[in-house]
C-alpha cells in the first residue's frame, strides 16, 4: 500500500506541475470554520459500497458544461465582439489546459470502485480499492486535522454530510462530501478539486451501492510460533 500510495503521489505532482506554472507555493493550513456537533455522529456511513456506474457524471461532459458556460458569460460581458467578428476575450487557453488537468485529477482520485468505511464514536476510515485510504477524526464533537508527506487534512459534518477537506502544497485543494440516501442503502460521493491558478473548480458525483460482502472461506488463528494460521476447516489450537 505504501508503494502504491508513492505512486499516486508521483502521478499527483505532475497535475500540480502543470497547474501551478508561475504560481507560488502557499502555506498549508487547515479549515478551521468546520463547526462541532454534540452526541452521536449525525450519519453512519460504516459497510462496503460498490461503484454504481448507471448514475454520476462523465468527466467530459462536465469539462463541455463548464467550457460553454464560460464562453457563454464572456459573450454576454463583451456581445459586440462576437458580432464584429473579433475573438472572444473569454477563458485563455492557459486557463483551460488548467480545467483540464483538474477534470484528469478528479478522474484519478474517484476511480476506486470499491469502499470499505469503518466507524465508531471517534473514527471514520475510509478504505478506497487500490487506492489511499482516507481517516477522520472526531474527539468531543471537533474533528482532528492530520498532515502526511502529501498534505493536511480535516474532517467535519455539514448537516448530515461528512466533509473531508484535503490541502496540498501550491494552492491544490480537494474536498470530499459523503450523502446517504434516506434509507441508508446508497450513498453520493461528490469530489471537488480546485486549484490557486484557476478560478474554476472542478466536482464530480460518484454513487454507491451499499453491499454484504461474502464470509470468508478461510479460518484463521493467531499463533505464538507460527503467528496467522488459516485453514478451510477448523482449526485446532
Amino acid at each position: 500500500m505504501l508503494s502504491h500510495t508513492k505512486q499516486m503521489l508521483r502521478i499527483w505532482s505532475a497535475f500540480v506541475l502543470c497547474l501551478v506554472v508561475g504560481a507560488c507555493s502557499q502555506q498549508r493550513t487547515l479549515d478551521k470554520t468546520i463547526p462541532s456537533y454534540q452526541g452521536a455522529m449525525p450519519a453512519d456511513f460504516s459497510g462496503s459500497w460498490e461503484r454504481d456506474y448507471s448514475r454520476g457524471d462523465d468527466v467530459n461532459g462536465v469539462l463541455s458544461g463548464i467550457f460553454f458556460q464560460l464562453n457563454r458569460r464572456a459573450e454576454q460581458r463583451f456581445p459586440d465582439n462576437s458580432r464584429m467578428g473579433n475573438p472572444q476575450p473569454g477563458i485563455s487557453q492557459r486557463e483551460a489546459s488548467s480545467i483540464v488537468a483538474l477534470a484528469r485529477m478528479a478522474e484519478l482520485i474517484t476511480r476506486p470502485d470499491i469502499l470499505t468505511i469503518a466507524q465508531n464514536e471517534h473514527e471514520i476510515s475510509i478504505a478506497r480499492k487500490g487506492d489511499f485510504s482516507m481517516l477522520c477524526e472526531f474527539y468531543g464533537g471537533v474533528a482532528k486535522g492530520t498532515t502526511s508527506d502529501y498534505g493536511a487534512e480535516v474532517c467535519g459534518w455539514d448537516g448530515n454530510q461528512l466533509v473531508s477537506h484535503l490541502i496540498l502544497p501550491d494552492g491544490l485543494n480537494v474536498i470530499h462530501r459523503f450523502t446517504l440516501s434516506p434509507d441508508g442503502n446508497n450513498m453520493r460521493v461528490t469530489t471537488t478539486v480546485s486549484s490557486s491558478t484557476t478560478r474554476v473548480p472542478f466536482t464530480l458525483n460518484r454513487f454507491y451501492m451499499k453491499f454484504e460482502r461474502p464470509a470468508s472461506e478461510f479460518n484463521c488463528i493467531w499463533t505464538l510460533s507460527m503467528k496467522r494460521v488459516c485453514s478451510t476447516g477448523e482449526i485446532v489450537p
